[in-house]
């Protein structure tokens, strides 16, 4: 009987025990945040959550640019410019010079005191700039720190009241395969959300020196660019920044600025400038002919093509044909590591690297230096050649836009008449690839090739025309 009794208590203790657990499990269900609802399959039943957290901290952003047009003829950008039919009937066919448009685009809270993390190509070269919360209330906002090389921007507003920032995750842990929310204000019609996977990890797509993009199938429109890249459990794991597209409208590819990059900038854009370091080397990627030729026992690593004399690889004694594997005991993969690596050590380290020369590996100790950029303003007057054009500098939105060829460059937007530039042939929408065998990335490259060109010299100009590249040569008059 004693026996019995201990049974019948040992199974009411052990019942009871598992039926604490039960209720312990699924109140601890109840009281984990699930942004995103998680289907039978593993798929994301909804995003409600997710985006009810994370749209207030999305805002959309008016910038007012000044736009420069040709004197005749419309704009450089033929029929096809939206602004055509307002100024034709205002303006009787004949745009004026220059005039006042508003830019679309879009950003996120970083902090409860106003900051704004965007895009640079949506804040730069603005008169004016506000900001929309998603109550609707705007505010005026002021640029604290740009960055055209990675195409990020910091702004601020005081909205005179705490915001609610989002949180910034992990985008190194992000994996191919993994669901991403995109939220932005495409084509002007405020806070839009769209879903979709990560597409492929570390792509370069010709937007600067530092391409490492996030490629993703969530939809990304004109207006969309400066939002953030969610991941399910709402924190920022990119900043959206780009589609490819041929039409100016999505196809299912666009591309996202790693939230570690942007994190890795931020003390820098809040002081308002972002230096880097310089390692002074022109580098390649290791073909398996190169492999061959050069006895390399991997494709992996940076192929060093040259030496900057006096740089501070030059000081270290790197040479030509040295192939760097590590570099501040970071891996390099490919050429397209190192820019970023090199750029993210601070100024005046002591750093190793690791190199491989004549089937010897060494390492060297090179000192960073600070990467010194060239000056943004253009030559006087009085050095400028006469050329007879006005140009302006390509930006990303522009190129979707218009449907440019190039999404990055300058772009021909008047020609005077009997000027050198209308006799060599150029003409409005012409983009201005090279300048005497030498590349033209912005207006700064093109006011500096332009400095200290003479009367009566001639110069040679590669012009990309409609998807089609012609060289033209230029005789310069004062």
């Amino acid at each position: 009987m004693q026996v019995q009794k201990k049974k019948l208590a040992r199974s009411i203790f052990v019942r009871g025990f598992v039926t604490f657990l039960i209720i312990g499990f699924v109140f601890a269900l109840h009281q984990t945040p699930a942004f995103a609802k998680v289907g039978a399959q593993g798929y994301p039943g909804s995003f409600a959550e997710l985006i009810k957290k994370a749209s207030p901290s999305v805002v959309n952003i008016i910038a007012v640019k000044v736009m420069r047009t040709p004197d005749q003829g419309g704009s450089p950008f033929g029929m096809e410019d939206p602004l055509r039919d307002f100024f034709e009937r205002f303006f009787g066919g004949q745009l004026p010079k220059e005039y006042r448009q508003n830019a679309l685009g879009t950003g996120f809270i970083i902090d409860k005191e106003g900051f704004i993390l965007t895009n640079n190509h949506v804040v730069e070269q603005t008169e004016e700039l506000k900001v929309r919360l998603s109550d609707e209330k705007e505010y005026n906002a002021k640029i604290i720190g740009r960055d055209p090389k990675t195409d990020l921007a910091l702004i601020k507003i005081d909205a005179q009241k705490p915001l609610t920032p989002l949180v910034l995750g992990d985008s190194d842990s992000l994996e191919v395969g993994d669901w991403v929310v995109a939220i932005g204000n495409p084509f002007g019609l405020g806070n839009t959300v769209t879903a979709g996977i990560v597409s492929a990890k570390y792509r370069q797509i010709g937007g600067g020196p530092y391409d490492n993009f996030i490629q993703t199938d969530a939809s990304i429109n004109p207006g969309n660019s400066g939002g953030p890249l969610l991941d399910l459990d709402g924190e920022v794991i990119g900043v959206n920044s780009a589609i490819f597209s041929q039409s100016g409208g999505n196809i299912g590819i666009g591309f996202a600025i790693p939230i570690n990059m942007a994190k890795q900038l931020l003390p820098q854009l809040r002081k308002g400038k972002v230096s880097r370091s310089w390692l002074g080397v022109m580098i390649q990627n290791i073909t398996p002919e190169l492999k061959e030729k050069l006895g390399l026992g991997t494709e992996e690593g940076a192929l060093v093509s040259d030496v900057v004399s006096g740089g501070p690889a030059d000081k270290a004694g790197m040479k030509r044909g040295d192939v760097i594997l590590r570099f501040d005991d970071k891996a390099i993969r490919s050429s397209r590591d190192l820019p970023f690596v090199v750029a993210s050590t601070p100024i005046g380290k002591t750093v190793t690297v690791e190199v491989i020369r004549d089937s010897q590996q060494i390492n060297l100790q090179v000192k960073t230096e600070e990467l010194k950029e060239e000056a943004d303003a253009a030559p006087p007057d009085e050095a400028r050649p006469y050329l007879g054009m006005q140009v302006q500098e390509i930006t990303p939105e522009m190129a979707k836009n218009y449907g440019l060829s190039r999404t990055s460059g300058v772009i021909i937007v008047e020609v005077e008449s009997g000027s050198p530039a209308a006799e060599a042939g150029l003409v409005p929408g012409d983009i201005i690839v090279e300048i005497d065998k030498k590349p033209v990335s912005d207006v700064k490259s093109f006011n500096r090739l332009l400095a200290g060109i003479k009367e009566g010299d001639t110069l040679l100009f590669l012009i990309d025309r409609g998807g089609t590249t012609i060289f033209v040569t230029l005789s310069v008059k004062k």
